[in-house]
């Protein structure tokens, strides 16, 4: 869902959007589906889909065989064992590349640091170590008076915020999925961090979610 946002709002600020998602070995698959519906529906010029092996590294209840942690009372507070090894800095450094290659400035991700599951590589301030990592890594900026920039639009939302700009700027949240254990047919649970944390946001914004959940 907040990926969805972000390519909205990129689009809206009139940016020309390529989209890229990675099949790493997680267990929450049936958003590979989404995300080539979502980048369809929002106009993405291309969609990249990149394989990573994240589950040859495992130490995540998304990429090992490990019990997704469901109806939490502390989320937030702790880092869940949701939590991806090194997730973010691996995609960001591989948009990178994509960037230098296709000639972008700008690299979008949907990370959230308010209402979020206390991933470490979602706050600003990682945001803004790696953008700086970036413009000293790059032939692309090395040899240019450009500095590239990362983008992360809904930072410093809460859920209920990122509905209503979804919503403002015509997201079909029917096309997104956010859960991180579906059921067999892609039904999501419900009850995990993703889940309870999508829901809250519909909730508070008096709007109904249009997917269909298991709990």
């Amino acid at each position: 869902m907040d990926s969805a946002v972000v390519l909205a709002i990129a689009r809206s600020e009139g940016f020309g959007c390529e989209a890229l998602s990675f099949d790493y070995g997680q267990r929450h698959r049936y958003e590979l589906d989404s995300a080539r519906r979502v980048a369809d529906s929002l106009g993405a010029r291309g969609h990249t889909l990149l394989p990573i092996d994240m589950r040859a590294i495992g130490g995540s209840a998304l990429t090992d065989d490990i019990e997704v942690p469901k109806d939490r009372s502390d989320i937030g507070e702790v880092i869940p064992v949701t939590y991806v090894p090194a997730r973010n800095t691996v995609f960001l450094s591989y948009a990178l590349a994509l960037a230098e290659v296709k000639g972008a400035w700008d690299i979008f991700i949907g990370v959230n640091a308010l209402d979020y599951s206390g991933y470490p590589d979602c706050r600003p301030e990682y945001i803004e170590a790696f953008e700086r990592m970036a413009n000293m890594a790059t032939k692309a900026s090395v040899e240019s008076d450009a500095s590239l920039r990362i983008h992360s639009p809904l930072a410093q939302m809460r859920k209920v915020d990122i509905v209503r700009k979804g919503a403002e700027l015509g997201v079909d949240f029917a096309l997104t999925h956010s859960c991180y254990d579906p059921g067999a047919e892609g039904r999501s649970c419900g009850r995990c961090d993703a889940c309870r944390l999508r829901l809250k946001g519909f909730d508070e914004a008096g709007m109904k979610d249009p997917l269909s959940y298991l709990a």
